[in-house]
């Protein structure tokens, strides 16, 4: 099969010849179709994103959709034949979607939503498992909440969007204005972060309380900014970027609670994998009902053009999701 491999940091992707994979104990033999590219992709080939343990050579790649081509000893919920998509590889030593082929852990992976096409379901499990983890199991948002996503318009940002919509909250979202469209498109109210004051939108949204939940996918001084809305005493600040150093005064001057969102824990220490794909399982309801939907690129890329998939993530030219095409 053809795949590309990284064979050091910070180089270009060889696209090479190498055997295709089987499906061992426990996996299945994934024909991919199509593989998108997140920030954390490119963090990973640069070399600046230690967390991800990439050993080299590697074939990176995070997300995939595809077709099920054989299954391993012990897989029961999987046949040939099967449309999926999901989190799979790229990181810690597990082989990534860069690849015509990937054996993988089935635990790992959900039946294809029937309304998306492969480029589209490619595009979300990384961002889709984020919001979830972040929105789901730990804020439980539902319809009493008010819910702030920062950086609405972003590749986890309007999945929290419409995610939190989905279930039946009030959501604001910072964003650039020259996309309000974008959040109100998905029923949300967009902020304008670079003219009012912290105190200003807390005011203007939620008559000075704060918000019940805080999602923050910027970090840096966004984070700082979610401590200060925090709703006294229920507030609960969630970052999938909490890393450097923050003053937790105002968390704790509103008594309010925070936790951090790491995504990629199934995949580097084995534990919880199950957990991803009962996420995409039951996403996948929500998706078919309509209810959330991927934005992505239109721009066709493929393994011999993923340098110019990468700069246009890079340069911030990309109009949504950016996505592999593997197999046609």
């Amino acid at each position: 099969m053809k795949a590309l491999v990284l064979e050091s940091f910070n180089t270009p992707y060889q696209l090479k010849q190498i055997d295709k994979p089987v499906a061992g104990k426990g996996q299945v033999l994934v024909k991919i179709f199509a593989s998108s590219v997140n920030p954390l992709d490119l963090k990973i080939k640069s070399g600046h994103a230690g967390h991800a343990k990439a050993v080299l050579p590697a074939i990176l790649g995070i997300d995939m959709a595809g077709v099920v081509e054989a299954v391993g000893e012990g897989v029961t919920g999987f046949i040939p034949g099967d449309e999926v998509y999901g989190l799979t590889g790229g990181i810690a030593g597990v082989p990534g979607t860069l690849a015509e082929y990937a054996a993988v852990d089935a635990d790992l992976l959900a039946i294809k939503p029937k309304n998306l096409s492969m480029r589209e379901a490619a595009a979300l499990p990384l961002v889709l498992i984020t919001a979830w983890e972040g929105l789901v199991d730990r804020a439980n948002v539902n319809k009493d909440k008010t819910v702030l996503v920062h950086g609405g318009a972003g590749g986890v940002g309007h999945i929290a969007v419409q995610l939190s919509k989905a279930l039946g909250a009030q959501v604001f979202s910072t964003v650039d204005a020259t996309k309000n469209e974008v959040i109100t498109g998905y029923g949300a109210t967009p902020i304008d972060y670079k003219n009012l004051t912290v105190d200003q939108y807390v005011q203007q949204c939620t008559n000075g309380e704060g918000f019940d939940v805080i999602f923050d996918t910027i970090g840096g001084e966004t984070l700082d900014a979610s401590f200060k809305a925090a709703k006294q005493y229920v507030g609960h600040v969630l970052s999938i970027l909490g890393w450097g150093t923050h003053s937790l005064a105002p968390l704790s001057f509103h008594g309010a609670t925070y936790s951090g969102v790491f995504t990629l824990y199934p995949l580097i220490t084995g534990k919880g994998r199950k957990h991803h794909g009962d996420i995409l399982r039951e996403a996948t309801q929500l998706i078919e009902s309509g209810k959330l939907k991927p934005l992505v690129d239109p721009e066709n890329y493929t393994l011999e053009t993923i340098s110019n998939a990468y700069e246009a993530l890079e340069q911030g030219k990309a109009k949504g999701k950016v996505v592999i095409n593997i197999n046609n």
